[in-house]
């Protein structure tokens, strides 16, 4: 029989006066907690399943998955320039003092991880070990500009079938092993419904960052922010297809750093899904 995991819906609020929501998952325990940090346009959604699976035995760890501003359950933004990496790091600083977490695990996601880049170096006690989700101090072009086409399109969607297929189309050949139901189930985590209209869950001003980018300049680099990591055992998880975190990436920060190691998610892209194996098992090892 599966394990009933608790699940607590929570809200706190930032210094400009913003509702940010955190999702807690399992009890607390003599480890520290994780805590999930998603994507640009992403949500809790995305670790629903990896929280799940970390909060039951054999790990019983208390994870904490966090909306950013604009996205999801948390507040928009009347100021779209509000939605900057050192703003939403704050928030994450902010929403861990109320809840009185002073130290955790932290799972990154993409822009989750870059978060995580500016965190460390100044609030270095509040970190044990770090997760990058297919993130690195190096941002290849390539993979921006892809993420710019696909949030440049604005599709009709009017059911949740239509949303996993639309996924499908734009994300497919870089996640061949996604099965329908892992589809649909990112369908759900992205898309929001009402009254039969299906939208992605996030600020559409958070999107008029990315398409606003002038590639003929360079992309800024985080190395310097890098080695605040190098005080965490860190693991990286790489997608195959991945087109933002390249290879040569990856080794770099492998040889920058003297405890990281690589799991390369086989079948995935740009981010992979967590859950799926041999990704939770290898995260709910690192983390104990």
């Amino acid at each position: 029989m599966e394990e009933q995991i608790d699940v607590q819906d929570t809200w706190v609020k930032t210094a400009d006066g913003l509702t940010l929501y955190l999702r807690i998952y399992g009890r607390d325990s003599a480890q520290p907690p994780v805590v999930c940090l998603p994507g640009l346009t992403r949500n809790h959604r995305d670790f629903d399943g990896l929280a799940r699976y970390l909060a039951a035995a054999p790990f019983h760890r208390r994870v904490i998955a966090m909306d950013s501003r604009g996205r999801g359950n948390s507040d928009r933004d009347p100021d779209p320039a509000h939605y900057n990496l050192w703003q939403e790091t704050q928030d994450v600083m902010a929403a861990l003092d109320q809840i009185g977490v002073q130290q955790a695990d932290f799972i990154g996601s993409s822009r989750g991880g870059l978060i995580l880049h500016l965190l460390a170096p100044v609030r270095p006690a509040l970190i044990r070990r770090i997760v990058l989700n297919d993130i690195g101090p190096r941002i290849d072009a390539e993979g921006l500009q892809h993420i710019k086409a696909y949030l440049s399109e604005r599709p009709t969607l009017r059911s949740w079938e239509a949303c996993a297929n639309w996924l499908r189309k734009i994300h497919g050949a870089a996640f061949p092993i996604l099965n329908a139901d892992d589809w649909d189930e990112m369908g759900r985590a992205i898309y929001r419904e009402d009254g039969g209209h299906f939208s992605s869950d996030y600020d559409a001003a958070i999107a008029s960052q990315i398409t606003a980018i002038d590639f003929d300049k360079p992309i800024p680099e985080l190395w310097e922010q890098f080695e605040s990591l190098r005080q965490f055992p860190l693991l990286i998880i790489r997608g195959e297809h991945s087109r933002l975190l390249s290879k040569a990436t990856c080794a770099d920060m492998i040889n920058r750093h003297p405890d990281a190691r690589e799991i390369v998610a086989t079948g995935q892209g740009h981010t992979p899904v967590l859950h799926l194996d041999p990704l939770a098992a290898t995260i709910g090892h690192f983390l104990a």
